[in-house]
């Protein structure tokens, strides 16, 4: 296959066409491995996972002179006690993320992104969990490494639904508890809820130690609002419905809108907390480049 055939996987519409989670996954990371070779990123190896670079003070023994030969660096085989980060992919499925101006729901642009990052993590030999969530935690499967548990991470996000109410800080603050050894901790939300709580249970986690990516998920529409007739407008979580001219509060709306990714934007940048806006239509090779950046900062 082509590179750029490989490539065209990274579109959320074609990923969409695909007959099961665990092809999504495989073609969407081929696609994005593919993709690093022609982009500025040109050398940023995910080969050598199981690996860190010689240190002074390492033993001149653990060198992988294997690795020398095809690097001309110094590598030293990690101890399975250094390899294995523990990620937790934990997934909004919340009413809300069944929104679809056209294509793609958010809740399925977000569970085609956690199977290509479960996968993409286990190709890094990293323990994966999964935890989906919505006014409570719907399922957890606690992070393991052992290759077969990948399917059933998949198989869990084949049936993912949106439904319910959010209440996302009280997920944040439970699994804040839960989790009892510094990890890694993705989430995947559109983030629908009050800011200040959703920020105290991303904190809860920055207190308890671990590493925290946010992907805030939303819509395009969400963000420009640009519809061309009188709508009525329906709260998918209350059921509450509204008919307005949208061109009437356009711009009032989109003020809104920035000042809510803003705010979340520069309270996560205080608290050393990740902080990636997508929108269903993006591309996913961004979302799975921000992830491989910070598994690099925080070692392996």
């Amino acid at each position: 296959m082509q590179l750029d055939d490989y490539r065209k996987f990274l579109n959320p519409d074609v990923v969409s066409r695909l007959k099961s989670m665990e092809l999504r996954a495989r073609l969407v990371v081929e696609g994005f491995i593919a993709g690093l070779h022609r982009s500025p990123y040109h050398g940023f190896s995910i080969e050598f996972s199981e690996h860190r670079q010689y240190m002074p003070g390492d033993e001149f023994k653990h060198i992988d002179w294997k690795v020398w030969g095809k690097t001309n660096r110094y590598y030293i085989k990690q101890f399975e006690e250094e390899t294995n980060l523990k990620a937790y992919l934990l997934l909004d499925t919340s009413a809300s993320m069944g929104y679809a101006s056209a294509g793609l729901t958010k809740l399925q642009y977000a569970s085609y992104l956690t199977a290509a990052l479960a996968y993409l993590m286990f190709k890094q030999r990293d323990a994966v969990g999964l935890v989906t969530f919505d006014n409570k935690i719907s399922r957890y499967l606690p992070p393991r490494s052992i290759k077969t548990y990948l399917f059933q991470i998949l198989k869990e996000l084949e049936q993912v639904e949106s439904n319910d109410v959010t209440d996302v800080a009280d997920t944040f603050h439970e699994m804040a508890e839960r989790i009892d050894r510094r990890g890694l901790v993705i989430v995947l939300s559109d983030l629908y809820d009050d800011p200040a709580k959703i920020m105290l249970g991303l904190k809860h986690f920055r207190h308890k130690r671990h590493e925290v990516v946010v992907f805030h998920i939303l819509d395009p529409m969400e963000i420009e609002f640009d519809f061309k007739r009188e709508m009525i407008f329906e709260d998918l979580e209350t059921g509450e419905r509204i008919a307005t001219q949208p061109w009437h509060i356009r711009y009032e709306y989109r003020q809104k809108v920035r000042k809510f990714i803003e705010e979340y934007k520069h309270q996560c940048r205080s608290n050393n907390i990740d902080y990636i806006q997508l929108t269903t239509s993006q591309d996913f090779d961004r979302a799975l480049m921000e992830y491989l950046i910070k598994r690099r900062r925080i070692g392996g």
